[in-house]
């Protein structure tokens, strides 16, 4: 994980743009560099490094000897490097997994390197001697990336969209900063002036096709056919693969664990891959809730029954609400369920952060929008519609979940690692007949459960736990942080100014008086940028005005019964 960040034809002087770059900072601690491009006295990259793997050679721009025309800046993990490399016949000059972009271009071009890399990433690549700028994102987007390019062909790209917005330049960057879409890559021309012009914007995977990159991977061929046995065997390979391909790290390994069944299933297969590898460290995984609430308890019995060194992080309403501006500030969005849900994981990454030495960080996102876990698919008319369902939540990912997911532990300068995303895991799950992939018997992600139901990772009331509400979970028994939440929103809120949202904010009006209050804090640092979110997340096939699970008719917390 680190923060990247180029300009491409800047008008203003490059000492002072360079500013902007200061402003992801967070995501990259251990080091940080500015270079200018040689022969292109307004293009430079900025770059701060979170060291995880080659501590020695790995700042960047990267550039090798054998390509001295190719400038590469990237974020992400590309889990194959060493099958490329044994397949391919590369020579590297470092032990740094992105060389590998260097030779898959040198090799094939940009079409084929997108697709032949197994992980996640977002990368700027120059190569001045054909005098071309690419950029590229994986699948999901589980890294970020932004881009600003104005109609004389200044552009600038970044991490995070903070390290955009305050740019200078000639003509006005305001509402053009933009996020790049998942799954893409973009062309460039680079002229004498340092100038670009955008050729083309190209989808080279998506998420339903088996990716390119599976011929050569670790698990080769897996039995077909849709029998029962065969899918939850098949399952569990893909999920082990996964996990056991995002080991690769120089840093220490934790996970965060909620007690429910994602991030319980990643912390057992985690900690049993850790053990058969000869990791000799123990495994900490982290639990966040108030005093006593069900995440903390159901986390409590995970972590005994697996064994790894337990953390929990307890707070309290006060220290919950004081965060909430840092959060919307870190994540750039104003979405109600994403603020809601970030505040428990941006503090339990702070503790991380300040009070262990875990680095790398393995969570459970993506395995509600893959195998259907929200609640609200039990009200899905057909299979086929909760299929589609699923299929659009995936594409979303980067607009939600994921960006959740990433903001709150980058913030903290912590790596993200998702091994529900994995491209072999998703692209075999999704080809899987609807039917198979619904709730069945009122439960749930049924499907997954059953997979793993015979192997003894995790104890039964948990593989079998149903989902909680975020905010029911890390309440305390007593209150919900939903109704903390709502119950402090309502002093800050005038019900006059809700009346009037509309004609103040026009685009994705606040409905509630909580998104009101977010959608004040996110203009007072992002002002007039409200296009950064499309529309809000909502549950479908309900009368939904609120994204809280706790609002469904199918849905009893532990606290109601």
């Amino acid at each position: 994980m680190c923060g990247i960040w180029a300009l491409f034809g800047s008008d203003e002087c490059l000492s002072v743009q360079c500013l902007s770059a200061m402003k992801i900072a967070h995501r990259g601690p251990d080091a940080f560099r500015f270079e200018n491009v040689n022969g292109f006295t307004n293009c430079c990259f900025g770059f701060h490094r979170l060291a995880v793997v080659d501590q020695l050679y790995g700042m960047q721009p990267i550039r090798v000897k054998k390509f001295p025309y190719l400038w590469l800046c990237y974020n992400g993990e590309i889990y194959n490097f060493k099958q490329l490399q044994k397949q391919f016949g590369f020579e590297y000059q470092t032990l740094v997994d992105g060389e590998v972009i260097l030779h898959l271009y040198n090799r094939g071009g940009i079409e084929q390197t997108a697709s032949m890399l197994d992980g996640v990433f977002a990368f700027i690549l120059l190569d001045t001697a054909n005098r071309k700028v690419f950029l590229a994102r994986d699948t999901y987007g589980v890294r970020p990336l932004f881009k600003v390019l104005t109609d004389d062909g200044f552009l600038g790209v970044c991490s995070e969209a903070k390290g955009l917005i305050h740019l200078k330049h000639s003509t006005s960057l305001c509402s053009k900063v933009e996020p790049f879409l998942p799954g893409h890559y973009e062309v460039f021309d680079l002229k004498p002036s340092g100038k670009v012009a955008s050729v083309e914007l190209v989808k080279f995977h998506s998420y339903k096709d088996e990716p390119l990159h599976a011929a050569w991977d670790t698990v080769e061929s897996l039995p077909s056919g849709f029998d029962l046995e065969t899918v939850k065997s098949n399952i569990r390979v893909l999920f082990e693969n996964a996990v056991r391909k995002r080991l690769m790290a120089h840093r220490r390994i934790g996970c965060l664990l909620s007690g429910g069944l994602d991030s319980s299933l990643v912390a057992a297969v985690l900690l049993k891959l850790m053990k058969e590898m000869n990791i000799n460290y123990p495994l900490q995984t982290f639990a966040i809730g108030m005093e006593n609430s069900p995440d903390l308890l159901a986390a409590r019995k995970v972590a005994a029954h697996i064994g790894s060194e337990h953390h929990e992080v307890i707070f309290n309403s006060e220290e919950g609400i004081q965060a909430i501006e840092d959060v919307i500030f870190s994540l750039e969005t104003y979405d109600i369920t994403t603020v809601r849900a970030s505040i428990g994981m941006y503090l339990v990454s702070k503790y991380i952060r300040k009070k262990t030495d875990s680095v790398v960080i393995f969570s459970g996102e993506g395995s509600d929008e893959l195998t259907q876990g929200y609640i609200y698919f039990h009200k899905a008319p057909s299979p086929d519609e909760a299929a589609e369902e699923s299929e659009r939540l995936l594409k979303e990912l980067y607009l939600f979940d994921v960006l959740r997911a990433d903001r709150t532990t980058a913030a903290h300068g912590l790596e993200l690692r998702v091994p529900f995303l994995d491209h072999r895991f998703t692209s075999y799950y999704l080809s899987l007949p609807a039917e198979l992939r619904v709730p069945k018997n009122g439960i749930e992600k049924y499907l997954l459960r059953q997979s793993f139901e015979d192997s003894n990772l995790l104890p039964k009331e948990i593989l079998w736990r149903p989902k909680e509400a975020f905010s029911d979970g890390i309440a305390s028994v007593k209150k919900s942080w939903f109704t903390i939440l709502q119950e402090y929103i309502d002093q800050q809120v005038d019900d006059l100014l809700l009346e009037k949202a509309a004609e103040k904010y026009p685009f994705n009006p606040p409905r509630t008086k909580e998104s009101y209050f977010y959608r004040q804090i996110f203009e007072k640092h992002y002002s007039g940028r409200s296009n950064w979110l499309p529309h809000y997340w909502m549950p479908r096939w309900v009368k939904a005005t609120d994204p809280s699970a706790r609002t469904l008719k199918h849905y009893k917390s532990a606290t109601q019964e």
